[in-house]
């Protein structure tokens, strides 16, 4: 069979217009594993409310950062897909889980080159019901209605696996060359604390408002095969462990939480405030949750971030890109892409 890749990012409205920006957010919000509420509830909080206030705020957030080829994180994600492509002997198309670059085109433009066996890559390096899971269900979903002869198999989370953890690492410590930081940041994108007790497969293993050496995040279980807050909290140890961080100049917290429920913390925002309060003259933030810098990563943390340090005192704040398309990363997937193909079920 012919084998072809689909790689899926989370997406972006087609403009930064409040107009492009509600019809994103409303497709994104409505996603049952993103607002995890029953139907009725999730509809009125999202079209009720959300819909009616959040749009024109994040429209300004989007113009800040948008490119003139067009959204970053689309923008980035296609150079990705354009230099594996070069890498690789099977079609790669590229796909977001919401917007109109959407999984069911990427699938049928695959199938239009003859393919009938995809690798599906969710550009996640951890699981999580937001973003994996999603992706999972509804590649699925579409196959059953329409690619009924279509075989898909997908990459797990990759958020442990050595080769990333060095890419990653020489990525952190190559932005870093020439600074004088005192304290590194991994900022990971924040979920609800349900949504790590909804996806323990034990459904008994996971606290993830527990903390220190009773955490349940540095207990082994087969729950850490989906706990999204074990996985972020395992890179932050292995990269830090591969760059022989000194224990207390990093830290590990969780950006963007929406509504009133408890997010995963420590927060970002207010960690970042600590450090300034603290005297902390010099910090770095990465973000390794995402792949691709986005509005996120360019102004949430770039710009938001920056002006909340500068506000308690702190002097340098470097960010650390994503890792875009750095070549060592576009190496890294076109291996696992070409072992995949050479080997069945083999994705590193």
């Amino acid at each position: 069979m012919k084998k072809g890749i689909l790689l899926v990012n989370l997406g972006s409205p087609d403009s930064p217009s409040p107009k492009d920006v509600k019809k994103y957010l409303g497709e994104f919000l409505m996603d049952e594993r993103v607002i995890d509420i029953p139907l009725v509830a999730r509809t009125a909080l999202v079209k009720g409310v959300i819909l009616n206030t959040r749009p024109k705020q994040s429209a300004a957030a989007y113009q800040k950062i948008w490119w003139d080829e067009g959204s970053p994180l689309i923008v980035l994600s296609e150079r990705l897909q354009h230099k594996i492509q070069k890498q690789v002997a099977y079609p790669v198309a590229l796909a977001m889980r919401y917007g109109s670059l959407t999984i069911k085109k990427g699938l049928q433009e695959l199938v239009d080159k003859g393919v009938a066996e995809v690798l599906l890559f969710p550009l996640y390096p951890q699981f999580a019901m937001a973003t994996t899971e999603t992706i999972l269900v509804l590649a699925e979903e579409l196959r059953q209605e329409h690619f009924p002869n279509l075989k898909i198999e997908s990459v797990p989370a990759f958020y442990n696996k050595p080769d990333y953890i060095e890419v990653l690492s020489n990525s952190i410590k190559h932005h870093l060359k020439g600074t004088n930081y005192e304290h590194l940041l991994f900022s990971y994108h924040g979920v609800p604390e349900r949504h790590i007790r909804k996806s323990d497969i034990t459904k008994s293993h996971c606290n993830p408002d527990a903390s220190g050496d009773k955490s349940c995040c540095v207990t082994p279980s087969k729950a850490h095969e989906f706990c999204y807050k074990h996985q972020c909290l395992e890179v932050t140890r292995l990269v830090a462990e591969k760059l022989k961080l000194k224990e207390g100049t990093y830290s590990t917290s969780f950006q963007s939480r929406l509504g009133f429920d408890p997010w995963l913390q420590p927060y970002t925002d207010r960690t970042i405030e600590r450090l300034g309060k603290e005297g902390i003259k010099n910090m770095a933030i990465v973000t390794p949750a995402f792949v691709s810098d986005c509005l996120e990563t360019l102004e949430e943390i770039a710009m938001e971030g920056q002006e909340i340090f500068h506000e308690m005192g702190g002097k340098e704040f470097t960010t650390i890109p994503c890792l875009n398309d750095d070549q060592e990363f576009v190496d890294l997937l076109s291996k696992w892409i070409t072992n995949w193909a050479k080997t069945p079920a083999t994705v590193s």
